[in-house]
């Protein structure tokens, strides 16, 4: 894979982890509660929103789902991230 391959796939990684990060925030909700929503332990909250840890598409749609966030929403809102 070239440098500017890998310096845009690092950028687009970013985009993601931040974007999710925010889409928490915007629903006035901690690490805590994402997990709780998801049942799942606060660091698996940590790690994706950290770029630890990366979320397959079931994963994605299940902390989606629990931000009340559609998956089509996510996608034109990283889209528009990425044009920045």
């Amino acid at each position: 894979m070239a440098v500017m391959d890998l310096t845009r796939r690092a950028r687009e990684l970013k985009a993601v982890q931040t974007l999710l990060r925010d889409l928490r925030q915007e629903a006035g909700l901690t690490q805590w509660d994402l997990a709780a929503r998801l049942q799942m332990p606060q660091s698996f909250v940590s790690k994706f929103e950290a770029g630890t840890r990366r979320l397959d598409i079931c994963e994605l749609r299940r902390v989606l789902d629990a931000l009340d966030v559609t998956l089509d929403t996510f996608l034109l809102r990283l889209d528009a991230r990425l044009r920045d």
